[in-house]
C-alpha cells in the first residue's frame, strides 16, 4: 500500500509540476490534459482544455500527483508535505532552497534539539512543507 499526495490547483498545475520537477530532481511519469479526455465523458466541468487533468511526478521512491480543477478551493493548513532525509545535509539544504523559492519561510532550516536539520515553509503555491534531515 502506498500513500501519494495529490495537489489540486486552479490553473497553476503545469507551473507547479515543472517547479516541483526541477526542485526535487524528479521525472514527469504521466501527464494528461483535459483536451485528451473522451468527448462523451461528462462532468469535466468548465476546465480549460489545456489544463492538466492528471499528472504524476516521480522523485526518488516518491510520487506526487497534481491536477487543475475549476472547483473553488479553500486555502488549508490541514495538510503539510514532509521530506525526510537521513544525514544528507546537502540534499536537505538544496530541497529547502529550491522549494521555498518565492514562498514564505516560517521556520528557517536549522539544527534542532532532536538531532536534525529542520525547517518549514509555504511554497509559492501555498502548499506547506517541512524538511527534516536526521543528523
Amino acid at each position: 500500500m502506498n500513500l501519494y499526495p495529490y495537489l489540486s490547483l486552479n490553473g497553476r498545475a503545469e507551473e507547479a509540476l515543472n517547479f516541483y520537477c526541477q526542485a526535487l530532481d524528479g521525472e514527469i511519469a504521466m501527464l494528461m490534459r483535459y483536451s485528451e479526455a473522451p468527448k462523451e465523458v461528462e462532468g469535466m466541468g468548465d476546465a480549460d482544455p489545456n489544463w492538466i487533468m492528471h499528472a504524476r511526478l516521480v522523485f526518488g521512491g516518491n510520487v506526487l500527483m497534481i491536477s487543475d480543477t475549476s472547483r473553488p478551493l479553500a486555502s488549508s493548513q490541514q495538510v503539510t508535505l514532509s521530506i525526510n532525509l537521513e544525514g544528507d545535509v546537502a540534499a536537505a539544504e538544496k530541497a529547502f532552497a529550491a522549494l521555498s523559492a518565492g514562498g514564505t519561510v516560517t521556520v528557517p532550516l536549522n539544527k534542532t534539539f532532536w538531532g536534525a536539520l529542520f525547517g518549514c515553509f509555504n511554497d509559492k503555491f501555498g502548499i506547506g512543507w517541512m524538511i527534516n534531515c536526521q543528523l
